[in-house]
């Protein structure tokens, strides 16, 4: 092979190799110029995401640290957002506090995608007494607010938030299970599906091979608007005294310490209360885009 064969091979794998590079960079530059509020979220909900790997190199004390003498102090140069009622410093719980409520938020919309596509699947796909038994399970927890039906599942299981992950996750399976069904009803009668089936392709092979890819979309966008659903529902939880419990540094149950001080000391819930808002703000920004993004129909 001649040198100048060598090179030319060299530069066309070269090329192969950096052509996806520059298209993920391309396909992400076009996402933030038509997605404005998305690309925001996004940046917000990365940001906190590193706050809670980096949370013992950012926060400035211990979330448990005690400061006598300096009970309720408003803000100032050593506690940038104050302390609390029994002098802990508002920032680090606060920033222990977001891996408490992103974790709670990710495992819930985990167990509630994984048990949702699932079942979505199976009764989109089979149909008949299989569907009819899943959907009108379904229909039994829609019944409930889902509120209620967390608070109910907690109550059995126990205040703790590892029982509440698993209350969040069960009350939004319906939403995945209607979902996934719906795309999956229309899915299977497309014609790559039918040729599969005459080809003798197994139904899980179908199913997860040929059905799951093309059903995807949807499900992404539900799971990251479900991640801010899920973090309210875990403060609320936890507000009302089901969910982390003192002395653990967590949004809600910051926010249920500070209601008896809210007229003497609002600071207390003004910015655990902040950081919710603007958390579940975000993930609904970026969860709006990428639907406008993914969704053929918003596109256009």
């Amino acid at each position: 092979m001649t040198q100048s064969a060598v090179d030319s091979a060299g530069v066309t794998e070269s090329a192969r190799i950096l052509k996806p590079r520059r298209g993920l960079v391309a396909s992400l530059r076009r996402f933030a110029r038509r997605h404005v509020g998305a690309t925001v979220g996004g940046c917000i909900v990365f940001l906190f995401i590193l706050i809670a790997v980096f949370a013992p190199l950012i926060a400035p004390y211990d979330p448990l640290e005690l400061f006598p003498g300096q009970l309720r102090q408003p803000p100032s140069m050593q506690h940038l957002m104050g302390t609390d009622e029994i002098g802990r410093d508002i920032l680090s719980r606060i920033i222990y506090g977001s891996r408490i409520s992103l974790r709670v938020g990710l495992i819930s919309v985990g167990i509630a995608a994984v048990g949702g596509v699932v079942l979505g699947l199976i009764a989109g796909y089979f149909g008949g007494a299989v569907d009819t038994v899943i959907m009108r399970v379904m229909d039994v927890l829609l019944a409930f607010p889902g509120i209620l039906l967390s608070i109910a599942i907690v109550a059995i299981l126990g205040p703790g938030i590892n029982n509440v992950m698993i209350a969040v996750g069960i009350e939004a399976i319906p939403v995945y299970v209607r979902t996934v069904r719906g795309s999956t009803l229309t899915t299977r009668e497309e014609d790559f599906v039918l040729a599969a089936r005459a080809s003798g392709a197994s139904a899980s092979r179908i199913i997860f091979r040929h059905i799951l890819p093309n059903i995807l979309a949807p499900v992404i966008v539900l799971g990251t608007l479900g991640v801010g659903i899920a973090i309210l529902t875990a403060a609320g939880l936890s507000f009302i005294g089901l969910g982390a419990q003192p002395p653990q540094a967590e949004w809600g149950t910051m926010l249920a310490t500070a209601r008896v001080y809210l007229q003497s000391t609002p600071w207390l819930a003004i910015f655990p209360g902040a950081t919710i808002m603007i958390v579940v703000l975000a993930l609904n920004l970026l969860g709006d885009g990428l639907r406008e993004a993914l969704d053929p129909r918003m596109r256009l």
